[in-house]
């Protein structure tokens, strides 16, 4: 049974599909056993509460720099013998010393299809905003591993989304969420469980 973190920084909604996707049956080689959040009074921390996960708080700015933060999440993870680490929504970027520690056990899920729309800056609406800007048709979410380029780890899973006429980046981002990300990180993390890849 793999022991699985998922690093959270807002509402949680990634989180939410894997708990559920958990409960249905559907990893049953894997348990979400950590709920780390980058700033404390997020949603996804009740989220957790209420599966009866454990969670943790790790927040960049209680650190003097990136090096003492990435310390102290290693040290978090390593207390809960951790073997996958899940990025749902963690809007703190992960540095050279908790990538080695954890090679090709890193999920992150990036709602586009990469290689568009992905890099430094592109997250949140702001990959949706990019996408409509372009005019681009068809857009998605991609499930990748984490390495040292941003959103540049080998790719997993990736899904279609059609984009709508009158779409705001609002309503494309949910749709992305529902029709893509949800089902897409789920069946990623069992993959990575049951040794698929």
């Amino acid at each position: 049974m793999k022991r699985i973190a998922v690093l959270v920084s807002g509402g949680g909604t990634n989180l939410q599909a894997i708990l559920e996707s958990e409960r249905r049956g559907e990893n049953p080689n894997g348990q979400v056993a950590l709920v780390v959040a980058s700033k404390p009074g997020v949603y996804a921390l009740t989220r957790a509460e209420q599966f009866g996960v454990p969670t943790a708080v790790v927040a960049r700015r209680d650190y003097a720099d990136s090096e003492a933060f990435d310390a102290a999440l290693l040290d978090v993870l390593a207390g809960h013998n951790i073997d996958l680490v899940v990025l749902a929504g963690f809007l703190s970027v992960l540095g050279p010393s908790v990538i080695a520690a954890y090679p090709n056990r890193i999920l992150n899920v990036h709602p586009s299809l990469i290689p568009s729309f992905c890099g430094p800056g592109f997250y949140g609406l702001r990959v949706h905003e990019a996408a409509l800007a372009r005019g681009v048709k068809v857009t998605g979410a991609t499930v990748h591993f984490v390495n040292e380029e941003c959103d540049g780890g080998p790719i997993l899973l990736q899904k279609a989304v059609d984009i709508r006429p009158g779409d705001t980046p609002e309503t494309l981002q949910k749709r992305v969420m529902v029709e893509a990300e949800w089902k897409l990180l789920p069946k990623a993390i069992a993959m990575v469980c049951n040794d698929e890849v």
